[in-house]
């Protein structure tokens, strides 16, 4: 991960840059893939399988125009019910120890279009409605992964655009030819074929978790596991603002068995913020990844990832919150402690491994670590972390399109962050007044049944103990059920 490259490096003329930091670029994009795709909804040779011929050919070299097209749309409905809880004592951040019932509602329309041979535009608008239990505070394992950071912000609850970013294919010739694969229609994802080795670049607004610390059995929310410390390495503080977005460029080099991409975002003014520094060079969020693969077939390669990351912020250091509470007699507060240009790394590591029915079936492991020595400032309060589990298809039981999920995760913090605590300081998510410290213990299992093309129904039940890393408060269960309809069926 160097230090030295920056988006100057990237963006070209002066113009650009200005454009890319008054939010033009993603103003531009958005209206661009909108107008266009209001105005023809055309549809795409790539919708259907290439020919032997194709395989062996680029997208360059068919020269094929492309209509915008509507990938996908989606509607997700949680109901979550959480249980009462030995609770001795509370603080501004704690669970709700009589229990909480509550409903949040998403949804998705998701846009793309090949503007010319490689380069794809995509616009995704999204809506969010209800909240979390406990007002999605008081754990650092969240259990609706809807409502990460949305449901304690208090963010006005209207569409608003999620991702708009431009992205380009370099095809890289190996052995004299283009070979390609053809990709699916999905949610940011052009159907027909691709490059399969190439040079890739994405720069707009998006999410660091599209491109980083992805895994086949635990990374969508509204179809796997809903706790955020299963979906996501909960060590990796990545850059985003309240609702999960940022604005950054990534560079990519892909190929059937290797990969390796560095993505570069900004970082939100102040923890849990949804704005967003003005500048990339002031506070930005570094990723690097490098993805192995021990095979070319997907349904039978063990899939290896390894991720280092740093964070550059206006960020609190919890030592010295704590040293100036112990000097003045007061609480400690991180954020009267912040300062521009301080830094947090971390490192994780991401292990897929199918093991039948087409790789439908199979496990993963999650491991990350992070310095906790600066305040959590975007993710969540996880300084370390372990999780592991398995999907299971339907097919062994008649039911083909079902899949059976169960995972655990373990959670921990760093000594300055429990001393922080348990001193009465406050986080974004945590807080009890004072802590017994002792790691946050998740297990989750759903069972996603689907009655029909677009619909699936998930019952989920989570269960905590030490919920805020607190020996004292808990256990707690909760039990969920989600309701998710797609198009087009996947």
């Amino acid at each position: 991960m160097s230090p030295s490259v920056t988006p100057k490096h990237f963006l070209g003329p002066t113009s650009f840059r200005a454009h890319w930091r008054s939010g033009g670029l993603a103003r531009g994009l958005t209206a661009l893939v909108l107008c266009s795709a209001l105005a023809v909804p055309g549809t795409s040779q790539a919708d259907d399988p290439p020919t032997q011929d194709a395989q062996q050919t680029t997208p360059t070299q068919q020269g094929t125009f492309q209509w915008p097209q509507l990938l996908g749309a989606q509607y997700t409905f949680v109901r979550q019910h959480q249980s009462e809880l030995t609770s001795p004592y509370q603080g501004p951040r704690s669970l709700d120890p009589s229990g909480d019932t509550q409903s949040s509602h998403t949804i998705g329309l998701y846009l793309g279009w090949a503007v010319i041979d490689h380069l794809q535009l995509y616009l995704d608008t999204e809506k969010f409605m209800g909240a979390g239990v406990s007002g999605a505070q008081g754990l650092a394992g969240l259990t609706n992964g809807d409502v990460i950071r949305q449901g304690s912000a208090d963010l006005p609850k209207r569409f608003y655009v999620a991702r708009a970013f431009a992205r380009y294919l370099i095809p890289l010739p190996i052995g004299g030819s283009h070979a390609t694969k053809t990709v699916e229609r999905a949610q940011d994802q052009l159907p027909g074929p691709e490059p399969a080795t190439r040079l890739e670049i994405k720069v707009g607004v998006l999410a660091a978790n599209d491109d980083f610390d992805q895994n086949r059995y635990a990374n969508a929310t509204r179809t796997q596991f809903m706790n955020w410390s299963l979906w996501n390495n909960g060590a990796w503080d990545f850059a985003a603002d309240t609702r999960g977005f940022t604005q950054g460029i990534v560079l990519g080099f892909v190929s059937p068995r290797w990969s390796l991409k560095y993505g570069v975002y900004k970082m939100p003014v102040r923890a849990n913020d949804q704005q967003l520094e003005s500048s990339i060079r002031r506070a930005r969020g570094d990723n690097l990844e490098l993805t192995y693969r021990t095979g070319e077939e997907e349904e039978r390669s063990t899939v290896i990832r390894a991720l280092v990351y740093r964070n550059i912020a206006r960020m609190g250091i919890y030592e010295d919150a704590i040293a100036v509470a112990q000097a003045t007699g007061t609480v400690p507060d991180i954020v009267a402690q912040d300062q521009e240009g301080r830094q947090k790394w971390g490192f994780g590591f991401n292990v897929e491994q199918p093991l039948a029915d087409g790789g439908e079936t199979g496990l993963f492991a999650r491991a990350g670590w992070n310095d906790g020595r600066t305040e959590t400032f975007a993710f969540t309060e996880v300084d370390r972390t372990f999780s592991l589990g398995g999907q299971l298809a339907g097919s062994h039981w008649k039911r083909p399109e079902d899949r059976l999920g169960v995972a655990v995760a373990i959670n921990g913090l760093s000594g300055p962050h429990r001393q922080y605590l348990a001193d009465g300081g406050i986080g974004f998510l945590l807080g009890d007044g004072r802590l017994n410290y002792a790691p946050e213990q998740i297990l989750e299992a759903y069972y996603r049944v689907q009655p029909g093309h677009y619909v699936q129904i998930s019952p989920d039940v989570q269960y905590i103990r030490n919920p805020g890393y607190n020996r004292d408060r808990g256990p707690v269960s909760f039990w969920g059920l989600r309701l998710h309809l797609e198009y087009p069926d996947h």
